[in-house]
Parts: C-alpha cells; structure tokens; sequence
C-alpha cells in the first residue's frame, strides 16, 4: 500500500471506531484491535509481530481519547477521587505486569485469548446484564488488588477497562454516573503506563514494519485519533436514534463474529 493509501485507512478506521464506540457505548479497544489486525495483514505486517502492534497502538489512542473523556467527567464531578487514587497504584503495576505477559506470548496465543475475551464480552452483551449495585466499603488492599487485575486484563488486551472496572465499582456503591466517570479517569493511566511499556517491550524488533515506535504504529495512532473523535458524535446521535435492546444484540453479534475469527 502507498502512504497516502495507508493514512487514508487509518482515518477511515478511526471513523469506524469513532462510531461504533459512540453508537455502542464502548472503548475503542475493542474495535480497534481487531481492525488494526486486518490493515496489518493488508500491509504485511509480520505476523509474528502484529498482534503485540495492534495491541500496543490501540492503547495509544487510548492515551488520547481517553484524557478528553476523563476532562468531560472531571468537569462534571462524576469521578471518585478517593477510589480512583486508592486503585491507581494496582492500574499501574498491573498494566506493566500485563504488556510483559503479552510480550511473552506469541502473537497467535495472545489472539486466541483475545478471541476468548471478546466472546465473553459478546455473552455479557447478549443476556442484557448490568453491573450489580452494592454498597460494600472495600479495602484499600482490596482496590489495589483489583486495580491490578484491570490494569493487567485491559493493558493485555488493548482495552481502556471500562469492562471491568464499572461492575467493579458498581459493587462498591458508586452510582452509574460515578463508575462510568472513575472508570475513564481509570483508562488513563492503564493507557498511558500501557503503551509506554508496549514501546519499551518493541523496541528495536527487527520484524517491525517502517512507522512503529516500538509496539506502537504512529501512523495508525494519527490516523485513528484524528477520525475517531469527531466519528464517535456521530454514533451517540445514532444512538439516541435506535432501539437500546437492536443496539445491544448487534454489537454482542459483532463482538462474537470477531471473537470467533480470533478463534478459528
């Protein structure tokens, strides 16, 4: 592919990805890193490489989209300052701890669980299952240790963590404005630590393509945000637009098509 070809594909994913998120009220994690996959396998990315490539870069956008998201509820006070402080330390070391699990794994193994992940995800959607409300207190050793478990799923899998962490904090008390609030301010540093360790773990892989910084395609990092966050206005006015229960089948219905061709 030519450059010019290139970055219009990365801006047509981004458009993409902008608005499924914002049609389905999602991270982009999930959608990136599989269409990541198939722009790589179009360039010719190694494929040895590619999974760890699209993971790493998939964070990256995260970074930025992410910071815009945490603004908006900062601003707004849905973040439980204390709870995500009491989290932060078990997000940090659990991102690192994740991308130097992924880092250890081959690229098809770390696709398979990804499949596995997203099928589950796809399940999730399928049965209607909120989050459960609670009001239980929790540790600071129990946030820690959650915290690390988020950090380490989502740093693996190029997610921002909202998967886990809103039924997390739900269980704790925080109102659905709260968990969706404290769980964005939660991506950012999952991000942030994320792919700076992707960029770490990748540097100097000789079977990385022209344009990777590490595990982390700048093109495709560009490309992405520069689409995705005008696009994403355009999902949630189709969102306000179609019936919630069509809205959730389908998505658990593309979730489980891509989950699948992880798998097979």
């Amino acid at each position: 592919m030519s450059l010019l070809a290139t970055l219009l594909a990365y801006l047509a994913l981004g458009a993409a990805a902008g608005t499924l998120a914002g049609l389905y009220g999602v991270g982009g994690g999930l959608i990136i890193v599989p269409a990541l996959i198939v722009a790589f396998e179009l360039q010719g990315v190694a494929p040895e490489v590619a999974m760890h490539l699209a993971v790493g870069t998939s964070l990256a956008t995260i970074v930025v989209t992410g910071a815009s998201s945490t603004w908006g509820h900062y601003r707004r006070g849905s973040i439980r300052r204390d709870w995500f402080l009491a989290l932060l330390p078990g997000l940090v070391l659990g991102a690192i701890a994740g991308v130097f699990v992924a880092g250890s794994l081959s690229g098809g193994r770390l696709g398979t669980l990804f499949g596995v992940f997203v099928l589950l995800v796809a399940v999730k959607m399928a049965l209607g299952r909120g989050p459960a409300a609670g009001q239980a207190q929790p540790s600071r050793t129990a946030m820690s240790l959650a915290g690390a478990v988020i950090g380490g799923v989502s740093a693996l899998f190029g997610i921002g963590g909202g998967t886990l962490s809103v039924p997390w904090l739900s269980r704790c008390g925080a109102t659905m404005t709260q968990a969706a609030g404290t769980s964005s301010a939660c991506g950012l540093p999952i991000a942030l630590f994320g792919a700076a360790t992707f960029v770490v773990v990748g540097w100097g892989n000789p079977l990385l393509p022209s344009g990777a910084v590490g595990f982390v395609m700048l093109p495709a990092l560009f490309g992405i945000v520069l689409a995705s966050v005008p696009f994403a206005r355009l999902g949630v006015w189709l969102a306000h637009r179609l019936p919630a229960r069509l809205l959730r089948l389908s998505f658990a219905a593309l979730l489980a098509v891509v989950g699948l061709k992880f798998l097979l």
